[in-house]
């Protein structure tokens, strides 16, 4: 593999270790194990203590090289907690152990609930690990598509699991709740249904795309923005309500870049991405996400029994999402949203032929989810006189917003 020469990379700041490369749902939009790389299941189950070793000293490396105040790990899958409570205590002690006290740690997890019953609920609040369940709404929204490998729903599991992590004693380690959108069900329902259970963050996710696999209802018709249409009633419904119910991952980025600041995930923002995967058998993958394009398209070629992390910053696809406008399109470029769409998430522009080089499978959507929060955004500025621009309006340019909030 040859190494982009380069200089100044952006050190890696979150971790995503896939500790378990099996999952106990089916769920019908999974990109990991419906998409044509299936190299998941030539992988072993679960992350062997050698490797578990060399991720914790990889990361206390990186940590030590490049001083950062604090990092983020994240526990992934598969199901995570298909590796069992020993692995996962192993996992956060050694790499606690192995980087320096000057660096916060801060752990997290992303489970599908099944398996988080009351005792490993405990286990992981007694270690500091922050819990992010995915929920797609309601119960019929939820067992359209996360369902049991038998064909039934998930919903009622997943139900009982959130009302013991709402519980006060569990709400430093209540993350939120992840859902991916579909289209065939109701927004305001779908959102409602989150609700109840008292999220401290939301985040919706679009189904994962490109242009040469398409999303569902997303077609080559420029002028159709239906996953805008969808998030819009979502937002209005976010944005109107007299109290915060809850923080909204995909409109608060939005705004926060709008007024200067910085997204809180990668998707938003010319931002580099800093974050990097291990799998299970210690390989060093760019994002899980790419492959839902090509088979291999997300490896590096390296793993962590044999290279740093500072190895894997020069990999070409890992330079390629740190590069930001350079890596754009003209499209994109030329556009006026570009440092607050910064082109959208890197695995939803490729297409056959042309690599990454090209606008999002959901640049209409973006583009009117974007104009749509900027005109609620500017004309509430505008009725406190705060308007960011002397042409009466917040410039996409605009970079001196020091941090208001409407609702946060």
């Amino acid at each position: 593999m040859q190494l982009d020469p380069r200089p100044d990379p952006h050190p890696f700041r979150q971790f995503i270790i896939k500790i378990h490369s099996r999952c106990d749902l089916a769920c019908r939009y999974c990109y990991l194990y419906t998409k044509t790389d299936q190299r998941w299941a030539a992988r072993p189950r679960a992350m062997s203590a050698e490797v578990v070793e060399a991720v914790a000293r990889r990361i206390g490396d990186h940590t030590r090289t490049h001083r950062p105040p604090w990092v983020s790990v994240v526990l992934h899958g598969g199901e995570p907690l298909l590796a069992g409570t020993e692995r996962i205590a192993a996992v956060v002690h050694g790499i606690r152990e192995a980087v320096d006290p000057s660096c916060e740690v801060r752990f997290g997890i992303q489970t599908n609930g099944m398996r988080l019953t009351r005792d490993r609920l405990a286990l992981l609040r007694d270690l500091g690990i922050r819990i992010g369940v995915s929920l797609d709404g309601d119960r019929p929204a939820h067992d359209r598509h996360r369902r049991r490998a038998d064909g039934s729903g998930s919903y009622r599991y997943v139900a009982a699991v959130l009302d013991e992590l709402r519980q006060p004693e569990n709400a430093h380690v209540y993350a939120g709740l992840i859902c991916t959108v579909d289209l065939t069900n109701d927004p305001v329902q779908v959102y409602e249904g989150l609700l109840q259970f008292r999220p401290p963050a939301v985040d919706f996710l679009l189904p994962e795309g490109n242009w040469t696999c398409p999303p569902p209802h997303r077609d080559q018709r420029q002028d159709r923005m239906p996953y805008a249409d969808w998030l819009i009633t979502v937002f209005d419904r976010w944005y109107d309500a007299p109290e915060q119910e809850t923080r909204v991952r995909c409109f608060t980025d939005v705004i926060d870049v709008m007024l200067g600041g910085r997204a809180s995930v990668v998707g938003t923002s010319l931002a580099p991405a800093a974050s990097i995967v291990v799998e299970t058998d210690g390989m060093i993958e760019a994002c899980d996400a790419l492959t839902a394009t090509l088979p291999g398209m997300a490896a590096t070629g390296l793993s962590v029994l044999a290279d740093p992390f500072d190895t894997a910053l020069r990999a070409p696809l890992v330079r390629e999402r740190q590069a930001g406008i350079d890596a754009l399109s003209e499209t994109c470029r030329g556009c006026r949203e570009v440092r607050v769409c910064g082109g959208g998430v890197h695995s939803q522009r490729y297409r056959m032929g042309s690599g990454f080089r090209n606008p999002s499978v959901y640049c209409p959507d973006l583009l009117g989810l974007i104009t749509h929060i900027r005109r609620r955004v500017e004309a509430d500025l505008g009725s406190l006189g705060l308007l960011a621009s002397r042409s009466g309006s917040l410039a996409p340019e605009h970079t001196g917003g020091t941090g208001w909030r409407r609702g946060m």
